[in-house]
C-alpha cells in the first residue's frame, strides 16, 4: 500500500495502521524517517505564509531571514521536542496502565505528524493566500484535531497491545 493510501487510511483507523507498521517490523530508523520528512514538509508548509509576511512588510523583514529562522526551528529543534514529547506520552501511558514500548510511543507520534502533513500543507496555503482570519483558524483547528486524533488513537492501540 502506498504512503498516500496509508495516510488516508490513518484518518479512519489509525490504530490498525500503526499496529500493522509495528507488526511488520517498524524500527527506530523508520520512525526517524517519518519525523524528518514530516518536519521538512512542515517547513515547506510555512513558506507561503512567510512569503506573504515578507511581502506585506516590504523590506523590513526579508523572506530569507524568516525562512532561515523557521528552518532552524523546524528542522533542527522540532525533532528534539518531538522525541521528548513521545517519551512523556509513553510515561503517561505507563502511569495509566499502558504496556507498550518506548518505540511504540515514537511510532505513534511520528506517524501522526507525517499523516497530518496534508492538512498542514493546506493550512500553509491558506496562510499564504488568505492570511490571518477565521479561515486560517478553522483550517488550523482541523489540522491539529486530525493530528491529535491519529496520535492518541494510535498511541492507545499500541500501548494496549503487548
Amino acid at each position: 500500500m502506498s504512503t498516500a493510501q496509508t495516510i488516508l487510511r490513518s484518518y479512519r483507523t489509525p490504530g490498525a495502521v500503526l499496529k500493522r507498521f509495528r507488526d511488520d517490523g517498524a524500527d527506530e530508523g523508520l520512525a526517524l524517517t517519518w519525523l524528518l520528512v514530516a518536519c521538512i514538509l512542515f517547513f515547506v508548509a510555512r513558506l507561503p505564509g512567510l512569503a506573504r509576511t515578507a511581502h506585506l512588510n516590504g523590506d523590513e523583514t526579508p523572506l530569507f531571514g524568516l525562512a532561515l529562522g523557521t528552518f532552524f526551528g523546524t528542522i533542527l529543534l522540532a525533532p528534539l521536542f518531538f522525541y521528548v514529547l513521545a517519551a512523556l506520552s509513553h510515561l503517561v501511558a505507563k502511569i495509566v496502565g499502558g504496556s507498550g514500548r518506548w518505540l511504540d510511543a515514537r511510532l505513534a507520534l511520528f506517524w501522526a505528524l507525517l499523516a497530518a502533513t496534508p492538512l498542514v500543507l493546506l493550512r500553509g496555503l491558506v496562510a499564504g493566500f488568505i492570511g490571518e482570519g477565521p479561515q486560517l483558524t478553522l483550517v488550523s483547528f482541523v489540522a491539529f484535531a486530525g493530528f491529535l486524533y491519529i496520535w492518541l488513537r494510535g498511541l492507545i492501540a499500541l500501548e494496549r497491545a503487548t
